[in-house]
């Protein structure tokens, strides 16, 4: 299959399995929504400025698990993570269901199922790099072959080469297997930083 062809079929396997994930996850999302709510001060949704493919910057949603004035930064960085998550943070991170709102991107056609993480607007050095290496011109994904190789826990330059890995890989049948990674890494609360 040629490059126009793979860009074709993902988009389509995304907007199938965006559609599908929604028409069963949409009261368990609406259950979240009103536990984030009712647990916390502040909005619903947390929104966050990423850098998408060819670095193009858009807004990125989770539903909120840490407090309102918590800086914007990659959570290792925060000094005490456990101390800003809501009461209902930790659970809504370990089990990535604060990830949910995404599917919304998924649509979009900012995010696919599965990519390169989206960096945050300030990740200069991951930005940089990812720009070096040519995976910037990759659609940035929910999942992707770094976050099912260690995820929070990897240093930018491993995660960077498991992003070019992906590029060099990249086919419909290894975001299959991407993604059955991530099913097993999630339900095994695997890489996780809290």
């Amino acid at each position: 299959m040629n490059e126009q062809g793979y860009i074709r079929m993902k988009r389509l396997f995304d907007i199938c399995l965006c559609l599908l994930i929604l028409l069963v996850a949409w009261l368990p999302m609406l259950c979240i929504a009103l536990l984030v709510k009712l647990t916390s001060k502040g909005p619903v949704l947390y929104w966050s400025d990423r850098v998408g493919r060819d670095n193009q910057i858009f807004s990125m949603p989770k539903f909120r698990s840490m407090k309102v004035d918590t800086p914007a930064v990659a959570t290792h960085l925060l000094e005490n993570p456990q101390s800003v998550l809501t009461p209902i943070g930790d659970i809504l991170r370990k089990s990535s269901l604060d990830e949910l709102p995404q599917l919304w991107c998924v649509l979009k056609g900012e995010m696919s199922f599965v990519g390169p993480r989206p960096a945050l607007y300030n990740q200069d050095d991951l930005i940089a790099l990812r720009t070096e290496k040519g995976v910037h011109r990759l659609p940035v994904g929910i999942t992707g072959w770094a976050q099912v190789n260690g995820r929070d826990e990897l240093p930018i330059p491993e995660k960077v080469a498991l992003d070019v890995e992906y590029m060099q890989r990249k086919s419909l049948k290894f975001d299959l297997y991407i993604l059955w990674l991530t099913l097993i890494r999630v339900v095994r609360r695997e890489g996780v930083l809290h």
